[in-house]
């Protein structure tokens, strides 16, 4: 893959809490509860979605009954629930897991890999990102680790490298960011979804982190009374080259049936400016005289 940012040993200066993820469910039952409730469906509403009875719907739920295994990802499928959950809900009810967790690098994983760099070297001189489910960074292109080595503090890229904590940590971009106010609230809105979708500990986590980091004041956001100026989020950074606008795509596999690759999301940037153009057109040219040399 793409070299990610560089690493270092040293500790930041505004240490990362460490947060204990709350413990989840254990039995099947419990599982299937905090789910239907974390759809917010009644058991009625899910024995319909799942054609069955709210009878058994509730026998599974308190444990007098379990699951068939086709049972298990039929409701799995109602309820939108993440490979990775599907597995855990397997497990629960006394079946092996069905999708496989395979590292990037492992051979099976060897077409979506080459999918991944070539979008990623595909839309330079823009910056773009691999991220994993906890929005981890796993690869970059040059674009990005130029940005991110310019303007961000050695102690905040060292692996795993997190986006959300590179844009909010006063280490690291969220001095620079003119809009912060407004990019704030958009990346905990987004987590926010990502928590309603898989419940996910982890993010759990990460959110708490990143809510204790200084919030700016509300003066600062360019939302007033509701409007949303323009028509995508823009990410508006002072750069060591000027101010730059940059709106952002996301792009994921379709059907996966790997748990790593539906974790695994492509961010792609994009000039939202003529001036930002002109200065990423200038750092890929600088970097590749530099390659030449």
């Amino acid at each position: 893959m793409t070299s990610t940012a560089p690493s270092s040993h040293r500790s930041p200066r505004h240490p990362l809490p460490h947060r204990v993820a709350p413990a989840g469910p254990t039995s099947f039952g419990d599982h299937l509860r905090t789910w239907r409730q974390q759809r917010h469906l009644s058991q009625l509403e899910l024995a319909d979605e799942a054609d069955i009875s709210t009878r058994h719907v509730s026998f599974m739920e308190t444990g007098r009954t379990n699951p068939s295994r086709d049972m298990v990802l039929r409701l799995c499928e109602r309820l939108a629930i993440p490979l990775r959950e599907r597995n855990a809900l397997l497990v629960a009810a006394g079946y092996a897991p069905m999708y496989r967790e395979r590292a990037l690098d492992d051979p099976a994983l060897a077409a979506a890999r080459q999918a991944v760099e070539l979008v990623l070297k595909g839309h330079e001189p823009c910056p773009a990102i691999a991220l994993d489910r906890c929005w981890n960074v796993v690869a970059t292109n040059r674009a990005a680790l130029a940005l991110l080595s310019a303007h961000v503090s050695p102690e905040l890229l060292a692996p795993p490298v997190n986006v959300f904590r590179l844009s909010l940590h006063p280490q690291g971009l969220a001095p620079r960011i003119a809009n912060l106010a407004q990019w704030r609230a958009h990346l905990f809105e987004r987590l926010r979804q990502q928590i309603q979708a898989t419940a996910d500990p982890a993010l759990i986590a990460l959110q708490a982190e990143l809510q204790q980091y200084p919030a700016p004041a509300e003066s600062d956001a360019l939302v007033l009374a509701g409007e949303m100026l323009g028509v995508v989020m823009p990410f508006c950074f002072e750069s060591v080259h000027g101010m730059l606008s940059l709106i952002s795509t996301t792009t994921i596999f379709g059907t996966p049936v790997d748990v790593t690759l539906q974790e695994l999301a492509v961010e792609s940037f994009f000039p939202a400016d003529d001036f930002t153009a002109q200065v990423l057109r200038k750092i890929a040219h600088e970097n590749t005289q530099s390659a030449e040399g």
